[in-house]
C-alpha cells in the first residue's frame, strides 16, 4: 500500500469521524408521519390510546390484527337456517387518517350495523360506499397557518372547546336531518361552525362518524387537556364488546432491506454515503496507470527461408553449380526417406517402382531423374548451368 493510499483512508477516516460527531450532538428529529400505528410513539401514532383503550372503555378490547374487517365479521356470521346472524355483539372502531377499509369491508361492516351492532369511524376519508349509503357528503377545507376549534353539541356533556393544527378542515357538508343526530361540531377563524361529529341510525343499528381522528393520537392526547375530548367522543359507545380495526400490526411500511437498521439511523445513513463517495472518488484517482508502458517485443522472425536463399545466390553467382546440384539431390532425398520412409542408398529400379506407387507420379519422370543423379554422381567434370535447370525441374516435377 503506497502512501498516497494510506492519505487517502486517514482523511476519509477522519472525516467520518467528524460527521458521527456532529451528528451524535444533534437531537433526532422529530417524526410528524402521521402513521396511526399502535406501536408508533411519535406524535401520529397511536401508542398512547392503545396503552390506555381497555382503561377507557372498561372492558378488554379486542383488536383486530390479521385480518380485514371483512374476513373477521364473515368469519363471526352464522348463517345457518333461522339463525343468519353474527355470534357476536358490539361496537367495531377504526381510527385512521386515510381510507384503509376496502368496499367489500365497509359493506360487511354495514350488514354487521344492521344486525343490530354499532360502529365508530373516526377517519378523514370515508368509503364512498359508506356516503352513498347514508347519503351523506364530506368536504376539506385547507387552512395553512390556522386552527381548528372541535367541541361537544351536548353542552350537558363538555362546553369546552379543543384545538387541533392539522392545516385541514374536514367535515360533513350534507348530512341527512331526519335521521342524522349532530354530536360534535367544529370550526375555523374563517370558517363558520361546520359538523364533525354525528349519529346515523342504520336499520336495527348505529353508526357513529367523526372527521378529525388525530384527537386519538399521542401528541394531541398529551397536549393539555385534550384527552378529555377524547373521552367525551368515546362515551356516546354504547356499553358492549369493543372490536377494533387496526391494520398497523401487520405494518407494511416496514422494509424487508437488509439496510433498514442503517436507513434508520441518521448517523449511519450519512456515514454510508460518505463511504460510498469515498470509494467513487479513490477509484477515480487510482484508475490511471502507475508504471510506465510496456514495450512490445516482437516475436524473433524465422529466417531460414532468407538465409537459404541468400546462400543459394551466392553459389549460383560464383558459378559453382556442381554444388548446388549436390545439395538440391541431398535435399530432394532427405524429402524422400521423411515423407515416404523409401530408403535412399540405391537409386536402382526398386526404388523408381516404390516412389512411383508412393507418389503417384509418372514413373518416366522419375526414371529420368533418376538418371540425372546417377550420371551426376559419376561425372567426372564440372557441371553446368544447362545441368543445374534440368536436375531443379526435374525434382519439381516429383515433389510438386
Amino acid at each position: 500500500m503506497d502512501n498516497k493510499v494510506k492519505i487517502y483512508i486517514a482523511i476519509l477516516v477522519l472525516i467520518l469521524g467528524i460527521t458521527l460527531l456532529v451528528d451524535k450532538g444533534q437531537p433526532k428529529p422529530i417524526d410528524w408521519t402521521p402513521t396511526y400505528s399502535v406501536e408508533d410513539k411519535i406524535p401520529f401514532g397511536l401508542y398512547i390510546f392503545d396503552q390506555e383503550a381497555d382503561g377507557l372503555f372498561k372492558q378488554k378490547v379486542e383488536r383486530i390484527s390479521t385480518q380485514t374487517p371483512y374476513e373477521y365479521l364473515d368469519s363471526q356470521y352464522d348463517a345457518r337456517e333461522n339463525v343468519e346472524t353474527y355470534k357476536i355483539k358490539g361496537t367495531f372502531i377504526n381510527i385512521s387518517e386515510a381510507e384503509n377499509i376496502d368496499d367489500q369491508s365497509m359493506k360487511e361492516i354495514l350488514y354487521f350495523v344492521s344486525h343490530g351492532n354499532n360502529a365508530f369511524l373516526s377517519m378523514k376519508v370515508f368509503p364512498k360506499v359508506l356516503l352513498d349509503s347514508l347519503k351523506i357528503e364530506l368536504k376539506t377545507d385547507f387552512i395553512p397557518n390556522d386552527s381548528t376549534s372541535a367541541w361537544m353539541a351536548n353542552k350537558n356533556i363538555s362546553q369546552k372547546k379543543y384545538t387541533f393544527n392539522t392545516g385541514l378542515s374536514d367535515y360533513f357538508s350534507k348530512i341527512d336531518t331526519l335521521n342524522t343526530k349532530v354530536l360534535g361540531y367544529q370550526s375555523t377563524r374563517k370558517n363558520k361552525r361546520q359538523v364533525n361529529f354525528i349519529e346515523v341510525p342504520y336499520k336495527n343499528g348505529y353508526l357513529y362518524l367523526h372527521t378529525q381522528p388525530v384527537a386519538f393520537t399521542n401528541y394531541y392526547l398529551l397536549k393539555k387537556d385534550n384527552y378529555q375530548y377524547t373521552e367525551n367522543l368515546v362515551s356516546y359507545i354504547p356499553k358492549g364488546n369493543i372490536f377494533w380495526y387496526n391494520k398497523s400490526f401487520n405494518d407494511k411500511r416496514i422494509s424487508s432491506s437488509p439496510m433498514r437498521y442503517i436507513w434508520s439511523q441518521p448517523a449511519l445513513k450519512s456515514a454510508w454515503y460518505l463511504g460510498i463517495i469515498g470509494i467513487l472518488i479513490f477509484m477515480i484517482f487510482n484508475a490511471k496507470r502507475k508504471q510506465r508502458i510496456v514495450p512490445i517485443i516482437k516475436p524473433l522472425q524465422n529466417l531460414t527461408v532468407d538465409f537459404t536463399k541468400t546462400v543459394g545466390n551466392l553459389y549460383y553467382q560464383e558459378g559453382d553449380h556442381t554444388n548446388i546440384i549436390d545439395k538440391k539431390i541431398i535435399y530432394f532425398l532427405e524429402r524422400i526417406r521423411t515423407d515416404y520412409l523409401i530408403d535412399t542408398a540405391k537409386l536402382d529400379e526398386d526404388f523408381i517402382t516404390k516412389l512411383h506407387y508412393k507418389t503417384g507420379k509418372d514413373k518416366k519422370d522419375i526414371q529420368d531423374l533418376v538418371q540425372l543423379i546417377n550420371d551426376h554422381r559419376n561425372s567426372y567434370h564440372g557441371s553446368l548451368e544447362e545441368d543445374l535447370l534440368r536436375i531443379n525441374t526435374a525434382i519439381e516435377k516429383i515433389l510438386h
